[in-house]
């Protein structure tokens, strides 16, 4: 087969054809078996539907539904105008104690053929609000001149235009009704062309929108978005390159010049631990979990499934700006946290102090590389571990380092391990490599269910020592 038939569109669209759907890819797409397989968009597990092929790949085909001839009981009319168009979400059309029943099957399916493991507890899944959750989001932006105007919103899910978007359901307030006002606003700068990217991060007490810029604002333009942030009660940043670029949109002063007028600003974004009496702060391009209610659930379960002592070390992977390191060190004797950012190891030194903490440290290693394996902070002793690393899972060499303490040193080794994922694919690959290469038991299992309306999976795995 040629490089140019691998993936290439079918001309005209294929004939119309009739199948049950039998599952679910992980974009939420419906898996039908007729010859070579086909992934249909907006199909539902059991559903007879009629489908036309619209696009080939060496392994599957996409397709376009027709029509639904027999609809699953669970099968939902979606909330939101935007839904098959916009990719911000995949399962809108599947009420949401479906979605979470399919997130569960696939992270048990993973964890039985991946990882060749049983569980002794299945935990019950965490749950949230399903509408106006998402703190955090990249939306894009683009000025159309077909339609004169700019269009703000998610990618579209089967094509790369951005949506055109009136507001979004899933977006945390007041971010989900500003869609179109600020589309508006942007469509009336005269650097409307040169916006193409909008950062989101929802606070507690505060909204901030980080507007990447190719090209500086016009005198005219600041006055605009200074107005705009005073009217809607948000924060404006301007971003022209990377990431040390980000400065807030100050309000003006009469004795500035306009190259005063943005300026740094150090970090007072915030979300709460309520439960732990905590307060953590973020700068806007930081990562956080998306979803605020849910990710206080997540901590303080984490902190009941390791259960540390004042007698407790803890070593926390991945630690980020402190999400779970600071809650840990509020009943462990001592907690470690390693990260490989240096901007988010400096925050969550910072929130350790903000917060009274004393009993903790916080390294920069870059946890992909075994070299970092090296480094003095992984010698411990420590008695627990939480890792909560990327999609891609955690490194080998992190795993085996882990694995080895257990092995090599029963009175210091970690007794209890939780993973936090976003990924069951690879959960599962590093569970089965903790339980069948190092001796770990996976004593409980269990869904969160961080992103509704999506096809995203987090979960999180306890291990115990036998």
């Amino acid at each position: 087969m040629s490089r140019g038939t691998a993936n290439r569109a079918v001309a005209g669209g294929g004939e119309p054809e009739t199948e049950e759907v039998v599952g679910l890819t992980h974009a939420g797409e419906g898996i039908v078996r007729a010859g070579k397989t086909v992934f249909v968009a907006g199909a539902l597990p059991g559903e007879t539907v009629s489908f036309a092929r619209t696009r080939k790949h060496r392994q599957h085909d996409e397709a376009r539904l027709l029509e639904v001839l027999r609809p699953a009981p669970e099968r939902v009319t979606p909330r939101c105008p935007h839904f098959g168009v916009c990719g911000g979400c995949a399962l809108q059309h599947l009420a949401p104690d479906a979605q979470l029943a399919l997130k569960e099957k696939e992270l048990r399916d993973n964890l039985e053929r991946v990882a060749r493991v049983e569980w002794r507890t299945w935990l019950p899944p965490l749950r949230g609000p399903v509408w106006g959750y998402r703190r955090r989001a990249r939306l894009g932006a683009k000025y159309v001149p077909k339609k004169g105007k700019v269009v703000v919103g998610f990618r579209e899910r089967l094509a790369p235009y951005v949506a055109d978007l009136l507001h979004c359901d899933v977006l945390a307030e007041p971010v989900g009704t500003l869609v179109q006002p600020l589309a508006a606003l942007l469509g009336a700068l005269d650097i409307r062309q040169q916006v193409p990217q909008i950062e989101v991060a929802v606070a507690d007490k505060a909204t901030a929108l980080v507007l990447r810029v190719l090209q500086a604002p016009t005198g005219q333009d600041l006055g605009k978005l200074r107005d705009f942030a005073a009217r809607h009660g948000v924060r404006l940043y301007l971003q022209s390159g990377g990431l040390d670029s980000i400065e807030e949109l100050q309000p003006a002063e009469p004795a500035a010049n306009e190259a005063a007028a943005a300026r740094p600003s150090s970090p007072s974004l915030a979300y709460a631990l309520a439960d732990f009496g905590l307060e953590l702060e973020f700068a806007p391009t930081d990562f956080v979990q998306v979803n605020g209610v849910l990710n206080q659930a997540l901590v303080a379960r984490a902190v009941e499934l390791l259960r540390p002592t004042s007698q407790s070390r803890v070593l926390d992977l991945y630690c980020g700006l402190g999400n779970f390191t600071l809650a840990l060190a509020k009943s462990a004797g001592y907690v470690v946290g390693v990260e490989g950012e240096r901007g988010l190891v400096e925050r969550a030194r910072h929130n350790a102090r903000r917060n009274g903490l004393s009993n903790l440290e916080f390294h920069v290693g870059d946890l992909s590389k075994p070299a970092e394996l090296a480094a003095g902070w992984l010698a411990g002793p420590y008695s627990h571990v939480l890792l909560d690393p990327p999609r891609v899972g955690a490194a080998p060499d992190m795993l085996a380092a882990i694995g080895r303490r257990a092995g090599s040193d029963p009175g210091g080794a970690p007794q209890r391990v939780l993973y936090v994922s976003c990924h069951p694919g690879s959960l599962a690959r590093d569970l089965g490599i903790l339980v069948h290469e190092h001796g770990f038991v996976l004593e409980s299992a269990g869904v969160v269910d961080m992103f509704p309306h999506t096809a995203h999976v987090e979960s999180m795995a306890l291990l115990t020592r036998p």
